[in-house]
């Protein structure tokens, strides 16, 4: 027979999740469609057994998830609302910039998702599209002179327009979300950086050796800069274990 010791106590869930579980469902599985409105507060209650507090928990926690939008004291009840990137942005961050996910996780995922990317731009590109990349690269150039922070944005501006081209939105919005919080956390280092100048000069180099590969049509070659960049470029920020493992991942990882 097995101790008890083996077993720790268990937490009970919270009526309010069970209500914000079952909404969610009806609303992902289409019984609940955009538009559609929710039964009263008052209406709530009855159906789940529980309590006014209980229910408007439940109501905050969809609302700032963005499954409906509730208004206290709207007789119509909340309403349902179209699926966006919005919800996803907001879950992603929330995940991402918590105590167990460091730089070597996030980098980690970084370099597939652009990687992928970048393959997909490389297939799929059209000539207005890499019309803008050059556009987005010619800006990065410019902003070199004039300091870290607009360069930074150009940067941003020129993975927006490859991500774009990978007309992949759940790949678009993951690797926004990942790109920002990765710059968040190792923006105080990179400003207290001797040369910032040549960090960005480098940088313009792995972006333009990126396009030139997208323009060529060369997915597996634009995959691998992309991994490859992102070591360059942020190894030195990472712990030694990290390292090794995002090292794997430029050297060992299929297209």
């Amino acid at each position: 027979m097995a101790e008890a010791g083996l077993f720790r106590p268990v937490q009970p869930v919270r009526a309010y999740e069970r209500i914000v579980e079952q909404v969610e469902e009806a609303v992902y599985s289409g019984a609940l469609p955009p538009g559609a409105r929710l039964p009263s507060e008052r209406d709530m209650m009855v159906a789940f057994s529980v309590s006014r507090s209980t229910v408007r928990e439940a109501l905050r926690v969809l609302d700032s998830g963005g499954v409906v939008r509730s208004r206290p004291g709207d007789p119509r009840g909340p309403e349902v609302l179209p699926v966006s990137d919005g919800g996803l942005r907001k879950q992603l961050t929330r995940l991402i910039r918590g105590d167990e996910i460091g730089l070597g996780d996030l980098l980690a995922f970084r370099m597939v998702l652009e990687g992928s990317a970048n393959f997909l731009a490389a297939a799929m590109r059209t000539d207005g599209e890499l019309g803008r990349m050059d556009d987005a690269m010619a800006v990065m150039r410019s902003a070199v002179d004039e300091g870290y922070e607009a360069f930074s944005a150009a940067d941003v501006a020129f993975h927006d327009a490859v991500a774009e081209v990978s007309h992949n939105a759940l790949l678009r919005v993951c690797s926004e979300v990942v790109r920002g919080i990765v710059l968040n956390l190792i923006a105080g280092k990179i400003e207290s950086s001797p040369d910032r100048r040549a960090l960005m000069s480098e940088s313009l180099a792995h972006h333009g050796e990126v396009l030139d590969a997208v323009r060529r049509g060369d997915g597996r070659g634009a995959a691998h800069l992309a991994r490859a960049n992102l070591f360059d470029y942020y190894a030195d920020y990472c712990t030694p274990d990290e390292r090794s493992l995002l090292r794997t991942l430029v050297d060992e990882l299929p297209t």
